[in-house]
């Protein structure tokens, strides 16, 4: 047992290093990513999305804007994950986890970030993305002998891995929107509930699974000492978290009221009692928006930094986390416009559809999802775009429409794991490039593809 063991561990930590290696010699920057994405688009809407070189430039320009509120919901989401990470109490807690593992065993530090990771995305991708990524640096530092780029990885999986299954997820909190989009224009009748997407059975069992499946692959994915690559000490130097500001022993009136903790509770206190009179009176289940967790998340932030500096100067910090985002969604949201103002996004559709059946579209769904994600890696955004034809397309085939949800949350995080897109502003903490961790990402991913894809396989059969 202990030899096969052995092999296997050899076996994923020499494809990993592969993979890393190849990824660092061919992937280029985020940002040349979604130019070339952009261009693959622009030609397959030429070919497929009956579109002109100038309508679809047209519809490239038209869809280049139509994200802002969505990029700025996302941008808020981002830094209010942040500020509640860097928050006191939460980075004791932080600390306090990091000196669990045995810095003997770095295997340990890698099943913990893991766990840690997906378990958060599942309650927040928001959240997960930043805290995971402040964690990560707590476990280096008191651990330096652990691979840092495995490490990494580790911390990014719960957007791959778990937070389209979670409370954060985009398509089971829009259908459960009342007079959502879908609802309008008679998509849907009614809503759909999340105790049949979320909290359906298939989604828990899954989501069980893949935590374990992947957390075991992570831990033998571990290279020897002499393979591991070490953290070097200039790197260790750069990783230096936000530290709150000490409130200073003499004040004048204007800072004193900046220091009064008073406007904190006041205005934490309120904005959540609004919140769950809010929950009271729509239900907990509808009344999960992208919205309400925004503001959740920022009136926890604001209680928990306690005095108006602290927090205001941990925004200031996050602020340097979203640049990336704020450059590059309005290019995303121009490939969103080559599929939403030419036939490109029906093209791809109906070509799904045809080989399809009852038996076979929850699979499909599932892999259409996945490729698409690649191209508008934003679950609400692609949902827009999809979820009128999928939906039609899976009820004409007998499909529910709840696990047309599903499938599609699913395959949409599926290929988070190998999108830069959404890794930005964790890199931007740990001070690596995304090709430095695909390799481990790529192998989890083929795993984590097959466990998935057998499970859309076999649900309709049961």
């Amino acid at each position: 047992m202990t030899d096969q063991y052995q092999r296997n561990s050899n076996i994923l930590q020499r494809w990993g290093a592969v993979l890393t290696t190849w990824t660092e010699r061919w992937i280029p920057d985020a940002l040349v990513i979604v130019w070339i994405l952009t261009v693959v688009c622009f030609i397959l809407a030429l070919i497929w999305g009956d579109a002109s070189p100038v309508s679809a430039v047209k519809a490239w320009g038209n869809g280049f804007w139509v994200l802002l509120e969505f990029g700025m919901q996302v941008c808020l989401t981002m830094i209010t994950g942040y500020i509640l990470a860097s928050a006191p109490i939460v980075r004791r807690t932080l600390q306090k986890l990091a000196s669990l593992p045995n810095p003997d065993k770095p295997a340990q530090s890698i099943v913990l970030m893991s766990l840690f990771s997906m378990i958060t995305a599942w309650l927040s991708w928001a959240f997960s993305l930043i805290a995971s990524a402040l964690f990560a640096v707590f476990l280096v530092h008191r651990n330096q002998k652990i691979d840092y780029r495995l490490l990494v990885a580790a911390a990014y999986l719960g957007l791959g891995c778990t937070w389209h299954a979670g409370l954060s997820a985009s398509a089971p909190l829009l259908v459960n929107t009342p007079d959502n989009f879908l609802i309008q224009s008679e998509i849907l009748q009614t809503t759909i509930p999340a105790t049949e997407t979320i909290f359906s059975f298939f989604n828990i069992v899954l989501l069980v699974l893949v935590i374990l499946v992947v957390t075991a692959m992570m831990a033998v994915m571990h290279p020897s000492a002499e393979n591991s690559y070490r953290i070097k000490p200039e790197l260790l130097e750069q990783l230096q978290l936000f530290e709150p500001p000490e409130k200073p022993h003499s004040m004048s009136p204007s800072v004193r009221l900046n220091w009064w903790p008073g406007f904190n509770l006041i205005v934490g206190m309120v904005g959540l009692a609004w919140l769950f009179g809010n929950i009271v009176r729509l239900g907990f289940a509808n009344a999960i928006t992208l919205n309400t967790i925004n503001f959740f998340f920022l009136m926890l932030s604001i209680l928990l930094h306690w005095y108006p500096w602290r927090f205001l100067k941990a925004a200031e910090n996050a602020g340097k986390i979203v640049w990336g985002v704020i450059i590059q969604f309005p290019f995303y949201a121009g490939i969103f416009g080559l599929f939403k103002f030419t036939n490109l996004a029906t093209a791809f559709t109906q070509a799904f559809i045809t080989i399809g059946s009852k038996n076979t579209f929850l699979l499909i769904a599932y892999w259409y999802a996945g490729i698409l994600n690649y191209f508008i890696p934003s679950g609400g955004s692609e949902w827009a775009v999809t979820a009128p034809y999928l939906i039609p397309a899976g009820n004409a085939l007998g499909v529910e429409a709840s696990k047309i949800v599903v499938a599609y949350a699913w395959g949409d995080m599926m290929t988070d794991m190998i999108q830069p897109f959404w890794a930005i502003a964790m890199l931007a903490i740990v001070k690596l490039e995304f090709r430095e961790i695909m390799g481990r990402l790529l192998l989890v991913f083929f795993v984590y593809f097959g466990v998935t894809s057998a499970a859309f396989l076999v649900w309709p059969l049961l």
